[in-house]
């Protein structure tokens, strides 16, 4: 009789049951050279991984040092995989884990920030109620007509996930976000 054949002992067969996927927030301070930002990406497609969110700015002009925020998903021990790897790349200074960086109170979570600019098309009691869902979620009207308004909202994802649900049966056209932008909290810098 035969023994049945079984998979090889890796961390890549570690299945949903046995580990829960985490979101996390990631600042890479890297050299601010072409090519960068695609080797960066490169670790994260390789391995099957999206990206939830990413924003790229230059932070420090003098020393050519920018700083990249990527949001994603993912099982602990990959995230891990790809901060030790991430560290290898000749350009990159740092990774930090903005989601572990303060322990676990909501006190201690990094600062998160997200811009959005919404459309909405609507008149009537539609445009009456838009404005005054603006007005509660500290909304901007930046541009309007008879017929449309757009807003800036500048707040947490969650935040603007829940102002975009709520603008959706009043005549939601499109939204433009720009991702997140992160801090940890203390004095300390990163």
């Amino acid at each position: 009789m035969t023994q049945p054949v079984q998979p090889p002992a890796s961390a890549y067969f570690i299945t949903p049951e046995q580990e829960e996927t985490q979101s996390r927030t990631l600042s890479i301070i890297v050299d601010n050279e072409p090519g960068v930002l695609a080797r960066v990406i490169g670790l994260f497609s390789g391995r099957g991984y999206n990206i939830e969110s990413l924003t790229v700015s230059e932070t420090e002009h003098e020393k050519h040092l920018s700083r990249i925020t990527i949001v994603t998903r993912g099982f602990p021990h990959v995230i891990a995989q790809l901060k030790s790897q991430l560290d290898r790349i000749v350009p990159v200074h740092r990774v930090i884990d903005l989601t572990l960086s303060g322990g676990g109170d909501e006190a201690s979570k990094p600062i998160q920030r997200e811009l959005a600019i919404i459309k909405v098309a609507g008149k009537g009691e539609k445009r009456v109620e838009a404005l005054r869902l603006a007005d509660i979620f500290r909304a901007q009207v930046v541009d309007s007509s008879i017929e449309h308004f757009v807003f800036e909202i500048v707040g947490r994802p969650s935040k603007i996930d829940r102002f975009c649900a709520i603008l959706e049966p009043l005549g939601l056209v499109e939204i433009c976000r720009t991702g997140v932008a992160a801090l940890s909290r203390g004095p300390r810098g990163d």
